[in-house]
């Protein structure tokens, strides 16, 4: 039914955080080890460019009003300007072996990011959230390797992937206010690990499966309705473009270049469903 193809072709060690940016006519990604932000052309695939390294692990970056890239990095929150220049504005990982891993803005401009211990210590990761209103709290402890946020349609769900307990994660959100409820399981994973999703305008989740060399879509109930197999075993995370488009990025990390040698590269494959919007940073 999906036929996945090669869309940029790359060597990162673990894709995440892809962007999609209709307007600039381009995809932008994460390197998270290497700390390097990557971007290749919506109008003429060919191989993903470098556009900035920050010099520390990059976990993911969301477009920023006044311009640049808010991004979740390995102290915390910063700012990416326009220039590449690079600041972190709120060191909340004061440990270092700690760092913040993916991260998504809702529709609001609050900017969402999930921290972890670098060895997945299990209960020493954490949800938290800066708010350009109120500043950054942290708003769930207790987690293991946060992942995959996103948001229902009408923005009254929050969704989260905790991988290492291989669960995503629910609760009722308030836009309004920023309020999260009671985190709830809806999805538990076999045969994988649950990482980076997005989320269609019918409501469903579509899930990278990081070890299964699959995304999956599941419906608000946690259903699993459609499976797009991949040639590479760590699709890492996933975003909508224009007309159907899933991009969906992958790990070269901890494979056999040999046998998968597209590993690190984003896929591109019509699932003919739009995204919920992007949301941008407000600052």
């Amino acid at each position: 039914m999906f036929s996945p193809e090669i869309f940029a072709p790359c060597d990162a060690q673990v894709g995440e955080g892809p962007v999609v940016e209709q307007a600039a006519g381009r995809l932008v990604f994460v390197d998270i080890p290497q700390g390097r932000l990557l971007s290749a052309d919506l109008r003429e695939p060919g191989p993903a460019t470098e556009t900035t390294r920050i010099g520390m692990s990059l976990g993911a970056v969301a477009p920023r009003r006044g311009g640049g890239w808010v991004a979740a990095c390995a102290k915390g929150f910063g700012i990416l300007r326009p220039d590449g220049g690079f600041t972190v504005e709120h060191p909340v990982l004061a440990d270092p072996a700690l760092r913040m891993n993916d991260a998504k803005c809702d529709s609001a401009g609050r900017f969402w990011a999930g921290s972890t211990e670098l060895s997945f210590e299990p209960g020493r990761g954490a949800l938290h959230c800066w708010d350009p209103r109120d500043g950054v709290r942290t708003v769930v402890e207790g987690l293991t390797l946060p992942n995959g946020l996103g948001w229902n349609p009408d923005d009254t769900v929050f969704y989260l992937a905790d991988s290492m307990r291989r669960v995503v994660l629910a609760a009722e959100f308030d836009v309004r206010t920023g309020a999260l409820g009671t985190l709830r399981e809806l999805i538990r994973i076999d045969g994988g690990l649950p990482d980076g999703l997005c989320v269609d305008e019918d409501g469903c989740l579509w899930l990278a499966v990081w070890g299964a060399a699959e995304v999956r879509r599941y419906d608000p109930r946690g259903r699993h309705l459609a499976t797009v197999r991949f040639p590479v075993s760590q699709p890492s995370s996933c975003a909508f473009g224009a007309d159907g488009v899933l991009f969906v990025t992958s790990a070269l990390a901890g494979t056999d270049a040999a046998r998968e040698p597209l590993s690190g590269s984003v896929f591109a494959v019509g699932v003919g469903v739009r995204g919920v919007p992007a949301g941008i940073f407000e600052v």
